[in-house]
């Protein structure tokens, strides 16, 4: 692994993170504060605006275009625009603690994935970390665990169509050799169609009130678009460390995000913290460590047997399992906040 690269999955990280947190911090001003509570419509402007900026850069050669299987594209962008939605509807027909646990259980599911249809290994020691981590956060996060038989269909379908469409967005980069940037460009117009068109009817179901007949004011629109211009960033970090790292490291990562979120609504906006929420987060961030520490570990000890074997012994990519192709692109077939946690 170069140096440049480390820097790039940095970088990569850094950039979620903060981009994540602020659209959490913006978010929660416009649909608390404000009241603006059409999530699932504001996801889709997100990502309206982010395919125009992708646009403009393209236009002005900032990165360059690359074809992909169209059946693929539509597939993934629409199963990522699902997943969205049946998030967002899961937070709705659910309690807050039942929500939180639905996002929990998409670490393990992912694991389950990648392990039964990408033959991929996890040591004891990363799923003892992944452990301790979700451990941490149920403490900090859940709540109440109050259950409905809608609300936990809409969580089951949440939790597997996020799963399979971040394991693809891996997938397809390392399989079609296309970078974060431009499979974004090439999806999120599939992804914002499918939330333009069904956001304002899932908003009206849950909040009983319309997005048309709202009361545009100017600090509604202001937070709006700058809504809109983080979400750029989120979007474009989210595929960027899911394609450079894994989607469990960026299921890893959208916890600290949580944790931090936690940290800035106390220290920040003064909401309610109790001693369960410190503990929790302590938890959280020393599994977020051994995580750290045994990925990093495993990369080097896989690096050096890579290094030892001879050319004839070497693992073949092209022999490696395919979630996705031309003909059955999204048969296998994404986070937050809204972009899309909040």
């Amino acid at each position: 692994m170069t140096a440049g690269f480390q820097l790039g999955v940095i970088g990569s990280l850094t950039l979620s993170v903060a981009s994540s947190v602020a659209i959490v911090i913006c978010n929660k001003a416009l649909i608390s504060t404000l009241g603006f509570p059409f999530a699932t419509t504001l996801t889709s402007w997100h990502l309206m605006v982010t395919f125009c900026t992708l646009h403009v850069a393209q236009r002005l050669r900032f990165f360059e275009a690359k074809a992909i299987d169209g059946q693929t594209v539509v597939l993934f962008g629409l199963l990522n625009g699902t997943s969205i939605g049946l998030l967002n509807l899961s937070l709705g027909f659910n309690s807050i603690g039942f929500y939180q646990m639905t996002k929990l259980a998409i670490i393990p599911f992912t694991v389950l994935l990648e392990t039964i249809f990408l033959k991929k290994r996890f040591s004891e020691t990363i799923k003892f970390s992944l452990l301790v981590l979700l451990l941490g956060v149920g403490i900090a996060s859940v709540t109440d665990l109050k259950l409905n038989f809608l609300g936990s269909v809409l969580s089951g379908l949440a939790i597997a169509t996020t799963c399979v469409g971040q394991i693809l967005t891996n997938t397809i980069q390392r399989k079609l050799k296309v970078s974060s940037t431009q499979l974004l460009y090439q999806s999120a117009p599939y992804q914002a169609a499918i939330l333009f068109a069904t956001g304002p009817f899932v908003d009206q179901l849950l909040t009983d009130r319309s997005v048309f007949a709202h009361k545009y004011t100017f600090p509604v629109v202001g937070f709006i678009v700058m809504s809109c211009l983080i979400a750029v960033s989120v979007n474009f970090s989210t595929f960027l460390v899911i394609g450079t790292t894994s989607p469990v490291t960026y299921q890893v990562l959208g916890h600290l995000k949580t944790c931090l979120v936690l940290s800035f609504g106390y220290t920040l906006l003064h909401d309610p913290f109790t001693w369960r929420n410190i503990l929790g987060i302590l938890v959280a961030i020393f599994g977020m460590a051994l995580y750290s520490y045994f990925s990093v570990r495993e990369g080097k000890k896989q690096k050096c047997a890579g290094d030892a074997l001879p050319v004839s012994q070497m693992p073949d990519k092209e022999t490696e399992p395919l979630l996705v192709s031309a003909k059955d692109g999204g048969d296998a077939k994404k986070a937050n906040g809204v972009a899309h946690d909040c």
